[in-house]
């Protein structure tokens, strides 16, 4: 196992700096996701672990020893790709060997991990057959088992699963997990699904125009956003946001949704938020934390209008408009609200978020 290092990490093409100083601690056996919209640099960071793009500047360590200048095959290193890269005319068998043949390890080595890898990810059955006779998620369990044979000190992958169907993403995002947890390395995995980084990562990097906006845990990435930008990627649908301002009303607090109305908010939610009393913000509260007024007489509540109910089965999804904004609230498969009622939404004071309005940093 290996614990990856980056300082001030940049990355420039010409005059264009891509990557902009990257700082990250990377423990020994995590499994560490890149997450980000397209273009942010998850998968240029990755390639310079790997060593397939230079470093332009700062410092990499893997397992305590410095590889910028160490060419991909000596930093002790598997990567699968999202095309799989696997030879066309060879099977199975040797598509997964190719590697530690190159490196010249002893036959019965070679077969003894082979065997090894296949049983693990359940391909042996496939071990005969060339890549055209398989299918995509099969094909994708070779990519992963060539990787494993290496038996190297990190994994990297870079979107694995993009070229599979949902179906095939749910099963093989749940073998790399499992496998995770067999072999214990540390696992650099890029993605720009958030649902695949909330499930599978120990970690995860969110990453906006080259920079990281916040490293955490999935809970802390969901539950305690540090950034507007993070707050609003995660999550499907993605959290509410409405510019208000703070004020504060015979000593209790007070948002002011703009073009609605006012929020009064309960003392023990509000301690964080006094010394912002006059500030433009963004309030944020995802839609699972909205409910009937009803159903919670002690959380503050705004009137809605329904625009657009869609029933998922487990749960409905609303939207609402508030004043001059839309939101959006999942309720029971029971609430089945027409087009065009009023409704009463009670907000959770416990899970409200404001950002400043012109960083996007939380409050």
């Amino acid at each position: 196992m290996a614990e990856v290092t980056l300082r001030q990490v940049r990355k420039n093409y010409g005059n264009v700096e891509i990557i902009h100083g990257v700082d990250l601690e990377i423990n020994s056996g995590e499994f560490i996701v890149f997450v980000g919209p397209s273009g942010c640099g998850k998968s240029t960071l990755l390639r310079m672990v790997a060593g397939l793009e230079e470093i332009s500047d700062g410092d990499l360590h893997i397992g305590g020893t410095r590889v910028n200048d160490l060419a991909p095959r000596d930093r002790d290193i598997a990567m699968v790709f999202q095309d799989y890269a696997l030879y066309p005319h060879k099977t199975v068998r040797d598509n997964m060997a190719f590697g530690l043949r190159l490196r010249k390890v002893a036959e019965a080595e070679v077969n003894k991990r082979v065997n090894s890898a296949a049983e693990t990810l359940q391909i042996t059955h496939l071990l005969d057959r060339l890549p055209k006779a398989l299918s995509g998620g099969q094909r994708q369990r070779v990519a992963m088992g060539r990787a494993i044979v290496r038996q190297p000190k990190l994994f990297l992958f870079d979107e694995p699963l993009s070229n599979l169907d949902a179906l095939l993403r749910n099963q093989v995002r749940a073998e790399i997990k499992k496998l995770h947890r067999r072999v214990g390395k540390t696992v650099i995995y890029v993605t720009h699904d958030q649902v695949e980084a909330m499930t599978l990562a120990d970690r995860i990097v969110v990453l906006q125009a080259g920079r990281i906006v916040q490293f955490g845990t999935p809970d802390e990435i969901y539950g305690a956003p540090q950034h507007r930008f993070v707050a609003g990627f995660t999550g499907s649908p993605p959290m509410n946001f409405l510019p208000a301002r703070l004020s504060s009303e015979a000593g209790q607090l007070a948002l002011h949704i703009s073009g609605g109305p006012s929020l009064l908010i309960p003392a023990e939610a509000a301690g964080r938020w006094r010394p912002h009393v006059g500030q433009e913000v963004e309030l944020g509260i995802r839609p699972e934390n909205l409910a009937l007024a009803d159903a919670r007489p002690d959380w503050p509540a705004v009137d809605c209008e329904v625009e657009l109910m869609e029933p998922l089965g487990a749960e409905n999804l609303l939207t609402l408009r508030l004043g001059a904004q839309e939101i959006k609230a999942r309720v029971a498969p029971d609430v089945r609200p027409e087009v065009g009622a009023h409704l009463r939404l009670a907000l959770d004071p416990a899970r409200l978020h404001l950002f400043d309005l012109k960083t996007g940093q939380v409050l």
